[in-house]
């Protein structure tokens, strides 16, 4: 059995140390629960867990203010429940239900909030990547002081169009954020097998983009290296570059049997390194709270995440006619 390595002593309080980890808990519980809802067919399509990676997200959301934007790919459950979104509102999106956050039309792929400034899921590998670009240019275009978060992960860094928003971040110092989650496997090939210069990061140099590469299994590392890069962005020195190096311990997707890595791998990782885990060690080694302590907050944590599950299935589903609704965005009268 792999042996962890005891983590050192932040200099965190125990306020923060307690919400990371129930943040990534929540995270992890929902996903496990959400598998659970997929084996019983009451979440359709597709469906890609973020089990492993949950200290991306929430160490960087740690580093975000109010107003300040996310957008992210198709496993985009965890940046939901991270930036505030209601777990009942997602699990019912994840079921197709009329009480979703996109009324049971976006699914586990598309899901929307205006509300917590969650500019969805994308289904198209990269998409998002320019998105998130022209997200940042309004707020410099307002010149609010906002910060947006453009998630993507290994699989889409090869894509050309991240290039070209690269270029044009750049070129006119956008406020923006590029976090490339790598957890090493894209959709099921190897970093080592797909790409020549595996340092995603480093590409930003070729526009003069500023970046590094973060631990992305210690979510206060991650905290601290998007406090440098939200600071660079609001103080409008243009985009920077955070590549996370992460890991998915599950398939790509629900489908996905996982078979170009071996168990050991994945056991290895979640034995040494595992995120929640070195959270709560802290929290022991500090003596911030007991065993018994933890297992109350994952008790509370699992009631949270099973009344999101119930508050799912008893949802009705979607009438026909909201088929029709949120097609085109409100244009004012000609003569206002």
């Amino acid at each position: 059995m792999a042996t962890r390595k005891p983590p050192a002593k932040p200099n965190i309080s125990k306020e923060e140390l307690l919400t990371y980890y129930r943040e990534m808990l929540l995270i992890r519980r929902f996903e496990e629960k959400a598998g659970q809802l997929y084996g019983m067919g009451l979440i359709g399509g597709f469906c890609h867990l973020y089990i492993g990676q949950e200290a991306v997200v929430v160490g960087l959301e740690a580093a975000a203010e109010e107003g300040d934007k996310r957008v992210t790919s198709y496993r985009d459950h965890g940046h939901m429940l991270a930036c505030g979104m209601d777990p009942k509102g997602v699990m019912a999106e994840l079921t197709g239900r009329q009480d979703g956050y996109s009324k049971g039309k976006g699914g586990s792929m598309h899901m929307f909030s205006k509300e917590r400034h969650f500019y969805g899921g994308h289904g198209i590998v990269g998409a998002q990547v320019p998105i998130g670009a022209g997200l940042a240019f309004s707020d410099k275009y307002k010149d609010n002081g906002r910060v947006t978060f453009t998630y993507f992960g290994d699989g889409a860094a090869n894509q050309g169009q991240v290039a070209e928003t690269y270029n044009m971040a750049q070129l006119w110092d956008l406020p923006v954020i590029f976090v490339i989650e790598n957890n090493q496997y894209a959709m099921g090939t190897s970093v080592k097998r797909s790409t020549k210069s595996p340092d995603f990061w480093e590409r930003g140099a070729a526009y003069g983009i500023s970046g590094e590469s973060v631990d992305g299994m210690d979510v206060l590392a991650v905290k601290a290296a998007g406090e440098k890069a939200v600071a660079h962005c609001r103080a409008g020195k243009g985009p920077y570059i955070l590549e996370v190096m992460t890991y998915r311990y599950r398939g790509h997707s629900m489908s996905d049997p996982a078979k170009y890595r071996s168990r050991e791998e994945v056991q290895k990782i979640r034995e040494e390194r595992d995120a929640i885990e070195n959270v709560r060690e802290l929290i022991l080694q500090g003596k911030h709270a007991t065993e018994d302590e933890l297992k109350e907050i994952d008790k509370e944590i699992k009631a949270v995440v099973n009344e999101a599950a119930e508050f799912a299935k008893e949802s009705p589903e979607p009438p026909v006619d909201e088929l029709y609704t949120d097609i085109y965005a409100e244009t004012a009268p000609q003569n206002a």
